[in-house]
């Protein structure tokens, strides 16, 4: 259940950062897509680590605070990283 909060956080980030940096924005679905995959690699890494859960995946305030913060985190990194490249690509 972690994993999916920190997917959709992923999403809504890389949309949200898509919409407010325009140099970044690479079109709604690029931008969900990128955040869903930063999301789901920011809230891997922080269960990997056990950080902010209480390791055993437990659904405590903690831990979906965490997965929310990791998948909003990674989601915008990772868009802004394609968007830099695309960018780079295009000129």
């Amino acid at each position: 259940m972690e994993f999916l909060i920190g997917l959709l956080s992923g999403a809504a980030s890389g949309t949200l950062v898509g919409k407010l940096v325009s140099k970044l924005d690479q079109g709604t679905l690029i931008n969900a897509a990128a955040g869903l995959m930063g999301g789901g690699l920011g809230g891997s890494l922080l269960a990997a680590y056990n950080v902010g859960s209480g390791g055993t995946g437990s659904l405590d305030l903690a831990g979906i605070i965490s997965q929310i913060a990791g998948g909003g985190v990674g989601g915008a990194l990772i868009l802004v990283f394609v968007g830099i490249i695309r960018n780079v690509v295009a000129k």
